[in-house]
């Protein structure tokens, strides 16, 4: 089993211990996200220091204030880390007033351009900007590895899987009031699915009481392989498979 998007950084226990939890729970590889230049950072650390951790770097919409060339370069830096496999997550969020649209669409085409540049696949955040978000990458992103992470925009969904994109569904694909998610998680191909915790946020219904982590992570691949009729065993398969051809891992 995969995560295929979480935050170390943000959550508890230590990672030594997060690491471990989702080791016992069969979680072979974790991505861990970057929002900022310091959380980059944190990320590639831990992925230094667990075999089973690789790092994404980026800067987050809500983190996009006042991006400048100079934080463009400090990516760049950063993504030319060994143990760096993504660029971002990035986009747009329009929902709160973090960072203004313009700061966000600068921070947002300089990821599209180092993904370019780096040959690394580019993961994406939107939350009340889908037109924008799609429109953006449908301009600038043509040909790039792109991975709509904690999907939430089912009624996307087709124009998503036109454009080649992968599409990662998160701990909320299993609250009962997400049925049309849960819709989407069935006619995803196989070839173009992931799941990811996205922890410490939207822990699974099966645990939603608690903190969410990466070994929860099995709980949203069970609930999106009795929606598809598969075996977990298989749902297991298909998001290694492509995971390890994502991120080249």
């Amino acid at each position: 089993m995969i995560d295929s998007h979480t935050h170390l950084h943000a959550c508890k226990p230590d990672d030594a211990d997060l690491v471990a939890a989702a080791a016992t729970a069969g979680v072979s590889r974790i991505l861990t996200v970057g929002t900022d230049g310091a959380t980059c950072r944190e990320a590639l650390t831990a992925a230094e220091l667990y075999p089973q951790v690789f790092a994404a770097v980026g800067r987050h919409p809500n983190e996009a204030t006042g991006f400048t060339d100079a934080d463009a370069a400090e990516l760049q830096a950063l993504a030319e880390h060994p143990r760096c496999t993504a660029i971002g997550e990035t986009g747009l969020d329009f929902y709160r007033d973090y960072a203004s649209h313009a700061d966000q669409h600068r921070a947002f085409r300089a990821q599209i351009e180092l993904a370019r540049a780096s040959g690394k696949p580019l993961v994406i955040h939107t939350r009340a900007a889908e037109d924008d978000t799609i429109g953006t990458l449908r301009e600038h992103a043509g040909g790039l590895p792109v991975v709509m992470h904690c999907f939430s925009m089912p009624a996307r969904l087709q124009e998503c899987l036109d454009e080649g994109w992968w599409i990662s569904f998160a701990g909320n694909v299993t609250y009962p009031a997400a049925q049309d998610l849960a819709a989407a998680a069935e006619r995803v191909p196989e070839q173009r699915l992931l799941v990811e915790t996205d922890a410490p946020y939207l822990t699974p219904q099966a645990v939603r009481r608690e903190r969410n982590q990466p070994a929860y992570v099995v709980h949203t691949a069970r609930f999106v392989a009795e929606r598809r009729g598969i075996a977990l065993e298989d749902l297991e398969a298909v998001v290694e498979r492509n995971a390890a051809r994502l991120f080249g891992w």
